[in-house]
């Protein structure tokens, strides 16, 4: 999509409500425009951000916008910004050693699904996350499609591309973060770990699941019971259950009888 200043700027289109009133609140986008297929007062806080941020407002009629977003999911709004740019691995790691909880990291090795990933990254902000990280290959990117099935997380949540998601996990050891790897072949279940210290949560990609060497570089391994016919859960399902056992073992400061991360 090209710049509608003709400048070599990329940009992208960011769609939905959710994805550009939250892109609007955090701040973390460069706006060129928005568009809207009419006003109406379902828009009235998208506006609202716009004139104080001085983003210009244009109205189309949908037809356009379905050239601009050919799914149609766009909900009569298109945000016209600069592409969403990564965080560095020092700036996720340095993010998490400001924070009072301890150190708490996602490593996700080949999702690439965007609707997976953009769950996934709801998952992480709702859970306090500090950071995700994800292989500079065979990845999805932070496109407008994970934006929206986000919610408009991306804008919250800090994404690290890594060229060696091996090296990193080598990396979060020498910083005394715990690797547990969540694999559906472990033997212990992810609830007998004690994961109050500083961690990350590994899991795999669609279909394949994590690769050999990712899961030798991981300290511990474990995985999610299944009671039915099928053999795993969902990834971005599996983020949000081991996840959330992570925020209660926190909240609630105790998991007796744990098996000790080392």
């Amino acid at each position: 999509m090209e710049a509608p200043d003709g400048s070599d700027e990329p940009v992208a289109p960011l769609f939905g409500i959710h994805a550009v009133t939250e892109a609007l609140r955090a701040g973390s986008r460069s706006f060129v425009k928005i568009l809207l297929s009419h006003r109406h007062r379902q828009f009235s806080q998208i506006i609202r951000f716009a004139r104080i941020q001085g983003i210009p407002i244009q109205i189309h009629p949908r037809e356009q916008l379905h050239r601009l977003v050919p799914s149609g999911k766009h909900q009569g709004v298109v945000g016209v910004v600069a592409a969403r740019s990564y965080a560095s691995e020092e700036a996720v790691l340095t993010h998490a050693a400001q924070q009072s909880d301890p150190a708490f990291f996602l490593a996700l090795d080949g999702v690439e699904d965007p609707q997976n990933f953009g769950a996934i990254l709801r998952t992480a902000d709702l859970a306090g996350i500090h950071g995700v990280f994800v292989p500079d290959r065979r990845s999805v990117g932070l496109t407008a499609s994970v934006a929206r099935a986000s919610a408009g997380a991306v804008e919250h949540v800090r994404v690290a591309r890594c060229t060696n998601l091996g090296r990193l996990l080598e990396r979060l050891q020498d910083r005394e973060v715990t690797a547990v790897a969540v694999d559906p072949r472990a033997r212990q279940l992810y609830t007998a770990l004690d994961l109050r210290g500083p961690t990350v949560l590994v899991f795999g990609g669609e279909g394949r699941g994590l690769r050999a060497g990712i899961l030798e570089k991981c300290h511990v391994q474990a995985r999610i019971p299944i009671r039915g016919q099928l053999a795993s859960l969902n990834v971005s399902a599996s983020v949000a259950v081991v996840a959330y056992e992570v925020v209660r073992q926190r909240m609630e400061g105790t998991n007796a009888g744990a098996v000790k991360c080392e």
